[in-house]
């Protein structure tokens, strides 16, 4: 689960694939090596798929450097000499990660969300682990709704009791010239990821949808 802190594509080769690489061989020629690798990757390495459905069968297409540099470091995973096993997370959320100002406040652009609660994150990996599941594959970690940003953004406003955002399309943020590769990336790569593989395995989840995992956030906000 090494992060790159948010550096560019040097960076993250270093420490998702070299580091990776690096953890792998040092750790297999134990005298008694791990039983299992998890790699915590990124639905990322989808690519743009129109808004439509994606899950652990559908064909990788990294559209920058930097998710390429993922995709390479599942390889480096699930070829590893102890068991691998490549987790590929939706947006991360939960306590000090809501980031409401960013849905409420607005422009909020088109598009699809595909969230998961720091909680059902967690859990995940502890659950593959602990009942050894999902050995030498790919799982999808993301929860039971993805969502259309400004549905999602109409519905916080609601709960939280202010206005409903302003709106922005693709193109009419695209057009912004101060935007970084990653927001540029998440713009122009929409897509629906299904979790029913990993409900297949058993894993129960504590926030099913968006609607559980932001109650907190919203019982919280200064308007209620």
């Amino acid at each position: 689960m090494a992060s790159s802190g948010g550096r560019g594509a040097d960076a993250a080769r270093e420490i998702y694939v070299d580091g990776l690489q690096t953890a792998v061989e040092h750790f297999s020629t134990r005298a008694d090596p791990p039983k299992r690798l998890v790699y915590t990757s990124s639905t990322g390495v989808y690519g743009d798929h129109g808004g439509g459905w994606v899950d652990e069968d559908t064909p990788t297409e990294p559209t920058t450097e930097k998710t390429r540099v993922l995709k390479d470091a599942e390889e480096v995973a699930l070829d590893s000499p102890i068991t691998g096993t490549v987790v590929r997370f939706a947006g991360l959320y939960g306590s000090d990660r809501y980031r409401l100002e960013r849905y409420l406040d607005g422009p909020v652009t088109e598009g699809y969300l595909n969230m998961i609660h720091r909680e059902d994150a967690a859990g995940v990996v502890r659950f593959l682990l602990e009942e050894n599941l999902a050995r030498g594959e790919v799982v999808l970690a993301v929860d039971d709704e993805p969502v259309d940003k400004w549905g999602f953004a109409d519905w916080l406003a609601a709960q939280c009791g202010v206005p409903e955002p302003p709106k922005q399309t693709k193109d009419e943020r695209l057009s912004e010239q101060s935007l970084s590769e990653s927001a540029r990336r998440r713009i122009l790569t929409s897509k629906r990821c299904s979790n029913e593989k990993l409900h297949e395995l058993g894993y129960e989840f504590s926030f099913p949808t968006y609607k559980e995992g932001y109650r907190e956030a919203i019982k919280a906000y200064p308007s209620r």
